[in-house]
């Protein structure tokens, strides 16, 4: 067997002594940081995040039934991602909008440091880490917002971090602290399953090459213990089992990815963003040459050594063409599997990549200067250090503030992306139909009345019969506008560019002098 040969056969005993980019560059590190926690706006659920923590940390407890809504009043909530809102409510409380800010820097800068760390145990050329991980933090960029998956990115990252270094072969990953990790993980975002999963994918695929290769069960034992011993602690949250079902509940609602564009798979969402001419799907594109090339990087230095790593990278990869919403674990999961055989399969076409094994110098305390200075720009222009957020979608703004103005209150039905800002602006005195807690609060009745109703569908009508609506708050030209405009039950009360609102004849809302008013539609910004 030639040196290359044993070398791709054999990943874990052969380290080029090739520097980490902690010790080369650590502003380079930076500077990907500043890219992955550019992108800042206030997601739809933004609103309900930051008063559903407030709620929590008002009450002093758990929040077990829900308060919001008209139909699903007394339901019960279970909220897996009740320990990400209590640290957003707190922070938004004593540091306004900037906490929220530091809160989604501190998410972005643990991914791309463990993303970092994981590279540099491959030994992998610097050139070729910051390469990768630059191209991961662009591409996770859009998808690391204010919102609780960017805990669960967070800790996948971590988890990823040790699970590389026990694969290439460094030893002390200590992976006994999955277990904690994961019971933090299950209180503060649904995503906790995928840790689950690696974990299981890389105690399956470890165990069965050492069975295999004659190495006996005893580290397949040990995986497995943990393994285990994590998917029992995700189980110490409020709601034990219920965390769970409502996980699984949203994995397997088929409503779902319907309405949540984010959900939607990975081939629509490409399309939809090459049909609209819109260039910010260009990270899709990213993400898809990442996974590309580990595929024929690994095909052609294939080794047992990483395989439950690259085993994880592919499952990861099944998931985001699944849906869109789980491409940055992908990246990170592809991250460090790429850096170790690309290069290899670089070799002879880039001899430069292996011309010198020696250790790499740390870059000049000028050229860290520079970076850092780079990095502080990226950072200023992103509007870190102020406390303003805007938004990328439409809100209701103007029409929230007619129905303060007119003291308008009751039930009110509106689009399913509205519902935690109708929450924010208008609870107590109005309760919604639905919002973006549909898998964790509302009976599947509810949402496929809403479903009906948001499209138009032979009886939509229910979703105002069937429940005490008294306010309807649409988009114009909603197929919902012209039979709406047409019933002698429903008054047009508002309108402006973003909005109508409508109340029942009948009520005291429909006899508002001077209706229906028109207003000027103005742009959203949280809070």
């Amino acid at each position: 067997m030639n040196q290359e040969s044993a070398f791709a056969s054999d990943l874990p005993r052969v380290r080029p002594n090739h520097s980490s980019l902690f010790r080369y560059s650590p502003a380079l590190i930076l500077i990907a940081v500043a890219i992955a926690d550019l992108s800042r706006f206030a997601d739809p659920d933004l609103w309900g995040h930051v008063r559903f923590g407030q709620a929590v940390l008002n009450a002093g407890h758990i929040v077990w039934n829900d308060p919001y809504s008209y139909t699903a009043l007394g339901h019960r909530w279970l909220n897996h991602e009740w320990l990400s809102e209590v640290i957003m409510g707190a922070l938004y409380n004593h540091l306004d909008v900037f906490g929220l800010k530091l809160m989604k820097l501190a998410c972005a800068t643990t991914v791309i440091c463990f993303m970092a760390a994981a590279e540099g145990e491959t030994g992998a050329p610097t050139l070729i880490q910051f390469a990768i991980l630059i191209t991961s933090a662009v591409t996770i960029g859009p998808q690391m917002q204010f919102r609780p998956q960017a805990f669960s990115f967070a800790l996948l990252s971590a988890l990823l971090y040790m699970l590389n270094r026990d694969a290439y072969g460094r030893g002390g990953a200590r992976l006994w602290l999955a277990v904690p990790m994961l019971a933090l993980w299950a209180n503060l975002h649904g995503g906790f399953i995928l840790g689950v999963a690696t974990l299981g994918i890389y105690a399956a695929v470890s165990g069965a090459q050492d069975l295999l290769t004659g190495r006996g069960a005893a580290r397949m034992r040990r995986l497995g213990a943990i393994t285990a011993a994590a998917t029992l602690a995700t189980l110490l949250t409020p709601y034990g089992i219920g965390t769970w079902n409502a996980v699984l509940h949203a994995l397997f609602n088929p409503y779902t990815r319907m309405v949540v564009l984010d959900w939607q798979p990975l081939a629509a969402s490409l399309r939809s963003g090459w049909h609209s001419g819109e260039l910010n799907a260009g990270y899709l594109e990213l993400a898809l040459a990442l996974m590309a090339a580990l595929t024929f990087a690994f095909i052609l230095t294939p080794a047992a050594g990483d395989l439950p790593l690259v085993a994880i990278a592919a499952v990861m990869s099944a998931a985001t063409l699944i849906s869109v919403r789980n491409l940055p674990i992908a990246v990170i999961a592809i991250a460090a599997p790429l850096a170790r055989h690309l290069p290899l399969a670089l070799k002879h076409r880039w001899p430069a990549v292996f011309a010198n094994s020696a250790p790499v110098e740390p870059s000049s305390r000028l050229n860290q200067a520079i970076l850092v200075l780079i990095a502080m720009v990226v950072f200023w222009r992103g509007d870190l250090f102020s406390n303003n957020l805007g938004t990328v979608d439409p809100y209701p703004v103007a029409a929230c503030e007619f129905i303060k103005q007119h003291r308008l209150r009751g039930n009110l039905l509106s689009l399913f992306p509205w519902g935690e800002y109708l929450i924010w602006h208008l609870a107590p005195d109005c309760k919604v139909f639905i919002d973006g807690r549909y898998d964790t609060v509302y009976p599947r009745q509810v949402f496929l009345d809403f479903f009906v109703f948001n499209y138009n569908q032979d009886g939509a009508e229910r979703a105002l019969t069937k429940y005490p609506t008294d306010l309807v708050l649409i988009r114009p030209a909603m197929g919902a506008q012209k039979a709406l405009d047409a019933s002698h039950d429903w008054r047009l009360v508002y309108r402006d560019e973003t909005s109508r609102l409508y109340a029942r004849s009948d009520s005291p809302a429909a006899k508002t002098p001077g209706a229906p008013f028109t207003g000027l539609a103005k742009i959203a910004t949280f809070p």
